[in-house]
């Protein structure tokens, strides 16, 4: 079975302390991480929150990226974008800026949402240094761009934070290849071909893990 909560909350998935901020980057080269990413934490009874769960374009972004902050108990901030890859080309800040929201809400608030926590991930120990150097001194997790790692630190934290029962990170990274492999067999039989699974927008995604983690058979 999926991991249990020690502390019970409400049965809504939208409720503060079961939701689980995602600030990452949104390129195609950073979905071998998002995935793995989002299924650990559906697995373990979370509910994910990221800006992409909703195409509202009547909505500025901004707007959403703080309902979604102020909503989750916890965040997880990936960094391994705060670096341009090629001369000429301007580094990301999205993430850093959505980071220092979050960080915001928890050091100015009152109330429940002064126990905010989050994980920060990079794909290089040490970076993050020489770029944010306010965060000196903060933990911070290094996956090398691998999304077996990815589950294995979300996993960690989690169990760690939200004081979970949670299964071993080998048995979720085997059962997010399971759903991997059942699901695009089933949409290929339902008429997707390769390109349209590998753009299946973010919400339905959520939507097929949240129903495959919810099978009484799928975490044995």
């Amino acid at each position: 079975m999926a991991a249990t909560r020690l502390r019970q909350g409400n049965s809504d998935n939208r409720s503060f302390d079961r939701n689980v901020f995602v600030n990452c980057p949104f390129d195609k080269n950073y979905t071998p991480l998002l995935r793995p990413l989002l299924f650990t934490i559906i697995h373990l009874g979370l509910n994910p929150r990221i800006a992409l769960e909703s195409k509202n374009s009547g909505s500025p972004r901004i707007e959403k990226i703080e309902t979604l902050i102020r909503e989750s108990l916890y965040a997880i901030h990936d960094l391994s974008r705060n670096k341009a890859k090629k001369k000429g080309e301007l580094y990301r800040l999205n993430m850093p800026f959505e980071l220092g929201l979050d960080v915001g809400c928890q050091r100015f608030s009152a109330g429940r949402r002064t126990k905010k926590k989050c994980l920060i991930l990079d794909a290089e120990s040490y970076r993050y240094q020489a770029a944010l150097s306010d965060i000196a001194g903060s933990d911070i997790e290094n996956h090398r761009n691998e999304p077996r790692e990815v589950v294995v630190l979300v996993r960690n934290w989690l169990s760690s934070e939200a004081r979970l029962k949670a299964q071993g990170p080998t048995k979720i990274w085997n059962s997010f290849n399971d759903f991997t492999d059942e699901t695009s067999t089933d949409l290929r039989r339902g008429g997707f071909l390769k390109k349209d699974i590998e753009k299946m927008p973010t919400s339905e995604l959520i939507d097929r893990m949240r129903e495959w983690c919810g099978r009484p058979n799928a975490n044995p």
